[in-house]
């Protein structure tokens, strides 16, 4: 016998009222195998309810409530898990979606998420004067999260799909110092009272190549003057890793990180210049860190080079030669030539467009500069710098045109 509602309406299989007049729909989910029950105190809104769930069950989207109430930082949880990442990595990851996901778009739930609400993120990022490479990465952590949420039938389509066209901020162009900026920065540091003690630095990061962190982490158990070499397998860095900012030691990020660089004669004499230097300083070098001390480029307090610190130095540098340069232009009547901005990442920068200039194999340079692909070492450092570069290239054409 057909069972009716209180205004006489066939009611359907699975469907009841309640004495409250409260309408209930019944059924099994078929991923889950569990029983779920929806509402409406109107029937025709409860069979809008039973039309979207017959529609998910064909699709083979799970329609489990506590499935419905997963919020995007859940599934971001959740997508780490199943991750095999570094610990520096899972915590850089988590840090950049604390400090702009998390309270945004984070708290939605996952099957509420629209191709908009991704784009209008993006767009407000973007506003805010976020880079393009910031925006792309937190992009590479939302798109792998909504994709494991299609296979686990909790939505259809990826919403995070297509959404990140032209956001962000332009990146600025990576600059190298010229040969002639290089001669003239480490010129003036040698015959500087003030800034000379700094000279055997510059010259080991001109040579070598090393980001910032693998610079101020050496200590002198990572360098081999017997055998000229130096073993790169951690880096020291600022962070909060929940225990507050300070400083860590980091092993890389990839195992292109950990490599073992022969010395050049520059190199090798810039380390024993150095040597001699920290001796005649007397800074006292047990300040440990996460097990590693004796560290090779220490401030007077005894501790480690903040990488701020080392910034700094190199922005001090660049204004007493500029400010020296001004009055030398002024006196002989001349148009100065100024240092652009330096920092750490200029002298890695410069470093490896030496390299490339030298003519140094390609795959030479990506293993001395610890780059994990050699597109990398093409696609970030492989800039023309120098107007007497391209003159000198374009020469070369005449040998091989026939008139």
């Amino acid at each position: 016998m057909t069972r009716k509602d209180s205004r006489g309406r066939n009611l359907k299989i699975g469907e009841s009222q309640r004495k409250d007049g409260l309408y209930m729909y019944r059924y099994t989910d078929e991923k889950t195998g569990k029983r779920i029950a929806v509402y409406d105190a109107d029937l025709a809104g409860l069979r809008e309810k039973e039309r979207i769930i017959a529609r998910e069950m064909d699709d083979g989207i799970m329609t489990d409530r506590a499935v419905k109430k997963l919020t995007v930082n859940g599934l971001f949880e959740r997508y780490l898990e199943a991750r095999k990442l570094a610990e520096q990595t899972r915590k850089n990851y988590v840090s950049m979606w604390n400090n702009r996901v998390k309270d945004e778009i984070g708290q939605m739930k996952v099957v509420q998420v629209r191709p908009s609400h991704i784009r209008l993120f993006y767009a407000k990022l973007t506003a805010e004067g976020y880079s393009r490479n910031t925006i792309k990465l937190l992009h590479t952590l939302l798109y792998p999260s909504f994709e494991m949420a299609i296979e686990d039938d909790i939505i259809r389509k990826n919403p995070a799909k297509n959404a990140l066209g032209d956001n962000g901020r332009a990146p600025k162009v990576k600059e190298a110092l010229t040969m002639p900026q290089q001669k003239r920065l480490l010129a003036f540091v040698e015959q500087s009272e003030i800034y000379k003690v700094y000279l055997p630095m510059l010259q080991i990061m001109i040579g070598t190549g090393f980001r910032c962190g693998e610079l101020i982490g050496l200590t002198w158990d990572n360098v081999d003057m017997k055998n000229r070499s130096i073993l790169i397998e951690n880096q020291l860095i600022y962070k909060d890793f929940g225990d507050g900012y300070r400083l860590h030691i980091v092993s890389p990020k990839t195992d292109a990180g950990v490599r073992t660089i022969p010395m050049s004669e520059v190199v090798y004499k810039a380390f024993e210049k150095q040597k001699r230097l920290n001796f005649m300083q007397g800074i006292p070098r047990t300040v440990e860190i996460d097990g590693c001390t004796n560290f090779i480029f220490m401030s007077k307090n005894g501790r480690p080079l903040m990488p701020s610190a080392l910034n700094n130095v190199l922005l001090n540098i660049k204004n007493a030669y500029n400010k020296q340069e001004v009055e030398a232009a002024r006196k002989e009547k001349r148009e100065a030539e100024l240092m652009p901005a330096i920092s750490a990442h200029t002298m890695r920068h410069t470093s490896c467009t030496r390299m490339i200039e030298s003519g140094m194999d390609l795959k030479v340079v990506q293993y001395i500069m610890g780059h994990s692909n050699v597109s990398i070492t093409l696609d970030v450092y492989s800039h023309i710098t120098e107007w007497a570069r391209i003159e000198s290239e374009i020469t070369k054409i005449n040998m091989v045109q026939v008139v």
